[in-house]
């Protein structure tokens, strides 16, 4: 199976606050239905889905309910990133040293769903070059 494009679908009681965190995190556009949104990035991909759930519990990472899955956005610029996500209502749940060249800190988004900024890791270049230098 090759995928046409993966979207991240996180449940949340408040659409629309969690959609647009997400589009704002993405410099992305929000598209709503009265139970599903769309999160569209910068660049016109569709990224993240946002579907009601009443009754949704928050993850309390990382000692209490389990998170069921989280999100990784690897950046250029780390502290920038750090400051819109929270600005945007984000939550730090762990630091991490902003001016290292690899790091990453986790967050939680407005509904209590983990999520990670990383940077210093492999650019999209040099990660298909080690794919493709891998399979051969």
């Amino acid at each position: 199976m090759k995928p046409i494009r993966s979207v991240v679908v996180f449940d949340a009681a408040d659409l629309r606050a969690e959609s647009a965190f997400w589009a704002g995190l993405l410099d992305g556009h929000v598209f709503e239905d009265e139970a599903f949104h769309s999160v569209i990035d910068a660049d016109g991909e569709w990224r993240i889905g946002v579907q009601l759930a009443p009754q949704h519990v928050p993850p309390d990472w990382p000692d209490g309910a389990p998170q069921q899955v989280h999100i990784d956005l690897h950046v250029k610029g780390p502290q920038q990133a750090h400051e819109q996500a929270m600005k945007l209502g984000a939550r730090l749940l762990q630091a991490g040293d902003l001016r290292g060249d690899e790091g990453h800190q986790v967050y939680a988004d407005p509904a209590g769903h983990p999520f990670c900024i990383g940077w210093g890791h492999p650019s999209r270049e040099a990660l298909a070059a080690f794919v493709s230098e891998k399979l051969g």
